[in-house]
Parts: C-alpha cells; structure tokens; sequence
C-alpha cells in the first residue's frame, strides 16, 4: 500500500474529486510556458499521458485555443486500483495572441508529453531601417 504525508497534494486531489475530472463544456486548466526565441514565440503545454490524436488545436482571428483529453486506460477486470492521483477528462488553455504574430505559419510538435507551439513574428513587426534623403525630399522605407 502507498501512503502519501504531503498534505497539499491531499488538498489538491479532493479539490479534483468535488469538481471532477474536466469534460468538454467545463474544462480543467492545463500547465504552459510562454517565451520568445529569436524570431519565434514558443508556447509548450505539459500534457504527459495524451496519445496526439486526442489534442484539438485551433485558432481564430488572434484566439489560440488548445484542448486535449486523457482517457482512462483500461484495465484488467482483476485488477483493484490502490491509488489514483492523474487526472483525467479535458484539458484546455486559450491564449490571445498578439497582432504582431504570424498565425498562418505555427508548427507544432508534440514530444514526451509536451506540446510546443511555434509562432513567428510577421514580417510587420520585426524591425526595418528607414533611409532619409537629403535634399530630394523623399524617404524610403525599407524592410
């Protein structure tokens, strides 16, 4: 038998147990990281657990949405569960992305339970030198 001392956790897990597992109209949260590396925007969603087929992503106008679910593994009619800490249901995150982002080019790459978004910066956003002439009057912008 496994017995647990971290009372948090206990905390945690009758918290999941009254709201119970997520479905499609009531969502749990799903864990991320957010960076910018080079001319890219990474986002990575921790979904250890989930078979690729199951995730959802999506994105409209500047709306990102990513839903995923962890469905229970079946198991042998013997065998009697002593422990269930892992959630299971529907997982999703939205995340509104930012008008200097290319959201007609993201890749995304599903690894060892970790989602990875890449989104590039659009061409707009990125810096660009302005030449001034002298005299002609005219400027140029290049880019």
């Amino acid at each position: 038998m496994l017995m647990r001392t971290d009372p948090f956790r206990e905390l945690d897990r009758l918290t999941q147990q009254l709201m119970g597992p997520g479905t499609w109209s009531r969502p749990s949260a799903m864990p991320m990281d957010a960076y910018r590396e080079g001319d890219e925007y990474v986002v990575a969603f921790d979904l250890p657990g989930v078979t690729a087929d199951a995730i959802d992503i999506d994105v409209e106008r500047n709306m990102l949405t990513v839903k995923a679910e962890r469905r229970p593994v079946t198991k042998a009619d013997e065998v009697q569960m002593e422990l269930s800490e892992r959630p299971l249901g529907v997982f999703s995150r939205q995340i509104v992305l930012a008008d200097t982002l290319d959201t007609e080019h993201i890749k995304a790459d599903y690894d060892a339970g970790v989602l990875t978004l890449r989104i590039p910066i659009a061409e707009r956003a990125k810096p660009r030198k302005i030449s001034i002439g002298v005299g002609t009057g005219h400027k140029e912008i290049s880019g």
